[in-house]
């Protein structure tokens, strides 16, 4: 895996996912590689350590033959793409309507009082890093957040101290390419 200082000057796919790369652009007619941006994004995310630096989203570009601000455009606009160093647990708590309701302010509170960091922040240790999110798409189980591709639900303090705890004794990591 890529340092952050590597891939602040260059970042590449290695042959394995030069190869699948090569597949999830076949799987769009010709002149429509765009398409492929997304699932390319998150595989460069995944493989250059949990961020996408602008060196990276400007290799994605080259592969897709894109500009490099239409690569830019769309990892700005999904809070699924980071654009600056994450810790290897990425908690993401959604805060709109049903789980603020149904009590995401204080699961915030606490993951930042647990974590002695404030949304948006990584922890000194680079474990953690807590991010606060739009809808999560599990209302009815709110209040909901999401650590890698694992959702957890109709969450209380206990719930979030067990996660915690859980995720620290193993030194775990969120950090998965999807598309391996």
């Amino acid at each position: 895996m890529k340092t952050m200082e590597d891939q602040r000057t260059s970042f590449e796919f290695d042959k394995e996912s030069l190869a699948l790369v090569e597949k999830i652009i076949a799987r769009y007619p010709p002149g429509k590689q765009k398409s492929a941006l997304l699932p390319l994004l998150h595989m460069a995310q995944a493989e250059a350590g949990g961020w996408l630096s602008r060196e990276t989203m400007d290799y994605v570009a080259s592969l897709l033959k894109l500009q490099p601000v239409e690569v830019y455009e769309v990892a700005t606009f999904y809070t699924m793409f980071n654009l600056q160093p994450v810790g290897n647990c990425v908690i993401e708590v959604c805060r709109t309507g049903p789980c603020w309701l149904n009590g995401a302010e204080e699961i915030i509170a606490h993951l930042e009082h647990r974590l002695q960091i404030k949304a948006g922040e990584t922890t000194p240790d680079g474990k953690f890093t807590l991010k606060t999110v739009e809808c999560l798409a599990a209302c009815g189980n709110a209040p909901v957040m999401q650590a890698g591709i694992k959702y957890y639900e109709n969450l209380d303090v206990e719930k979030i101290d067990a996660f915690l705890d859980d995720c620290s004794s193993k030194d775990a990591t969120t950090r998965q390419n999807p598309y391996k």
